[in-house]
């Protein structure tokens, strides 16, 4: 087995209950070495359950969660060792330096000296804060703060992060900075980076494989290309076309046609379901009625539409609206995390 093949984070029917409710229902999970990997999923879903129990602050009520072999509610302290964590809302000392606090860190993880200033300047130089490092971090912006903490995680060199929300309420310019270090922490340095979050667009661009959480259960896993599939297997199409004329003749004539299942019309964009691909069936049958195609597209190829189809599947379509409501507003916001050794160390 290559290196960067062998599973680093394995998850075997982990479980967590408080009192009636499951937070986190027989999961079984493997992260590859250098691998992104973004776990996806309403609030309640049991994303931040598991991390807890990676962590080793929370102990899992069945099944066990490894990390390097090593099992995270029996050896937290080690576990500590390799792992680095970044919070969804990140905290500072505010009326501390960038440098400063970075520096606090380095000391509560055993550095000190020309070796603690040196690693400070070469991560304020990667995380593109070299200039802001002596500004007091109160007066930095959310995505600013947001690459203190990659650089405050980094301190200790850790094997593996785990990030939750790392990309909430960052401005499109630190988006993209945000993303691309995120890519290099993995691709360059060869590290395996776990993160939680809601906003799938930039899940997308940055993770190698997503899981899809509901109600504690994890109901899908794989790139975006096995999880297409995986829905189109199951003979789950959804054709979206915007045509001219859309009138009522078309859609009679569209409901004598061999292979579909559910026309739905949109102003003049009609959303048909089917059980096959009906895109070449269906501009035959449009071009030879006379119908102008002004735009045709199968979704299921981008994650919001994936997320979308499997959180229906699996009968939740209550809960996926409000996931979408959460999701435009921002969703979930922690309070500010308590700047304690334990977080840091």
């Amino acid at each position: 087995m290559s290196e960067n093949s062998r599973n680093v984070i394995e998850l075997s029917q982990l479980t967590k209950q408080y009192g009636d409710k499951r937070a986190v229902d027989s999961l079984n999970l493997s992260i590859r070495k250098g691998e992104v990997f973004g776990l996806l999923g309403p609030n309640g879903a049991g994303k931040t359950t598991t991390i807890l129990m990676l962590l080793g602050l929370t102990e899992p009520t069945a099944g066990t969660a490894l990390i390097e072999g090593l099992d995270c509610a029996r050896h937290p302290l080690e576990v500590k060792g390799i792992v680095g964590y970044l919070p969804d809302n990140v905290g500072f000392y505010p009326d501390m330096t960038g440098r400063q606090n970075l520096r606090f860190t380095g000391q509560l993880n055993g550095l000190s000296g020309q070796e603690l200033e040196e690693r400070i300047d070469e991560l304020l130089a990667r995380v593109g804060m070299t200039e802001a490092a002596d500004r007091r971090a109160g007066t930095y912006s959310k995505g600013m703060r947001q690459r203190l903490g990659i650089a405050d995680v980094l301190i200790k060199d850790p094997e593996i992060i785990i990030m939750d929300e790392p990309t909430l309420g960052i401005d499109p310019e630190g988006m993209r900075e945000l993303l691309n270090l995120i890519r290099e922490l993995s691709v360059e340095d060869g590290r395996t980076i776990l993160i939680s979050s809601h906003q799938l667009h930039q899940i997308q661009q940055v993770c190698d494989r997503v899981g899809i959480f509901v109600e504690g259960k994890l109901i899908a896993s794989g790139t975006l290309a096995e999880l297409e599939e995986q829905i189109l297997q199951d003979g789950s199409y959804l054709l979206e076309v915007n045509v001219h004329p859309c009138d009522d003749k078309l859609l009679g004539m569209l409901s004598q046609q061999e292979g579909l299942e559910k026309i739905q019309k949109e102003g003049n964009t009609l959303l048909i379901s089917s059980k096959k691909d009906i895109r070449g069936q269906l501009t035959r049958f449009l071009g030879e009625h006379g119908y102008t195609i002004l735009h045709l597209h199968q979704r299921g190829g981008d994650l919001d539409e994936i997320y979308r189809r499997y959180f229906e599947k699996a009968g939740q379509s209550d809960e996926r609206n409000d996931f979408e409501e959460k999701r435009k507003h921002g969703w979930r916001r922690r309070g500010k995390q308590a700047r304690q050794g334990t977080d840091r160390a």
